[in-house]
């Protein structure tokens, strides 16, 4: 695996690679790799010729008040990860190679609306921080297809219409959510856990599928459904966030017509601030 600090290290290492025509596959990650992120590099070897992953803590989408300094830093276990796992290269850039002018100086890219509910109405910035390190990321990789995972939903739709509306061209591929035995979504805000929260942490994933069976049941009252389940949370010691049943395609609130479904959650369990999802489809026959 070739390591790359630079924008111009990791430039000319794809270079070499595309004479021959390979396609590159691209995973983004932020490091304290686990499973999940090995699984996009395994998925990346399916989709391409040639895997670029990339760690960066990107302290654009991180907020006042939220863990940046706190944030694991493990890139020699990482790079063993991603070495065993198949990946050709890996660029590990610092906050100056990518905002050589300062965050505040640099331009941003916006994604309107779908950033303003969920995820984004609790976390300011947060997205148009993804946006911005994933833009330019895929200028300095410029990869022909880019995996993400699925356990961040809203996100991946976000990149998804970003890569669409600004005609990028690049394939974005969902990877299923990786699970833990316990079906707790694995997370690298999972360390933060104390071994009691860890045994308390599944009951949000439960939630989530006590109400895709009651809608799948004929339940329509989603509200009430979604309330009832941050009461129960709230029971368990979690400090819901949200929690919403969407239509998969917009992310809209989901209505008794619509069939292709995803139930999204977020809540705060001691120091970890949790998300989860089941997306699924009803069959109205």
């Amino acid at each position: 695996m070739i390591l790359c600090h630079t924008i111009k290290e990791v430039r000319a290492a794809i270079k070499e690679h595309r004479k021959s025509g390979c396609e590159v596959a691209f995973v983004p990650t932020m490091g304290n790799l686990h499973t999940g992120h090995v699984q996009l590099v395994h998925e990346a070897h399916e989709a391409g010729d040639i895997v670029v992953c990339s760690i960066f803590v990107n302290p654009m989408q991180f907020g006042p008040n939220e863990d940046l300094d706190a944030y694991p830093r493990t890139l020699e276990a990482d790079s063993e990860k991603l070495t065993e796992a198949g990946c050709h290269i890996l660029f590990v850039p610092n906050a100056n190679e990518m905002y050589p002018n300062g965050i505040e100086a640099q331009t941003q890219v916006n994604v309107p609306e779908l950033v303003e509910e969920l995820c984004g109405a609790s976390r300011p910035g947060h997205f148009t921080g993804v946006t911005t390190v994933v833009t330019k990321l895929f200028n300095i990789i410029q990869p022909d297809i880019a995996l993400f995972g699925q356990k961040d939903f809203q996100q991946l739709a976000v990149i998804r219409k970003m890569a669409a509306d600004l005609c990028m061209p690049v394939e974005i591929i969902g990877v299923s959510t990786v699970r833990a035995e316990s079906d707790l979504a694995l997370s690298s805000r999972n360390g933060y856990l104390t071994e009691q929260e860890l045994a308390t942490a599944p009951q949000l994933y439960q939630t989530l599928v006590k109400i895709k069976q009651a809608i799948e049941k004929g339940g329509k009252d989603f509200d009430t459904l979604c309330a009832q389940g941050n009461e129960e949370l709230s029971q368990l010691g979690f400090t819901p966030d949200y929690l919403s049943v969407r239509r998969q395609s917009d992310l809209k609130p989901a209505g008794p017509d619509d069939d292709e479904l995803v139930i999204l959650a977020a809540a705060h369990l001691g120091k970890a601030r949790l998300i989860d999802n089941i997306a699924f489809a009803l069959n109205h026959n």
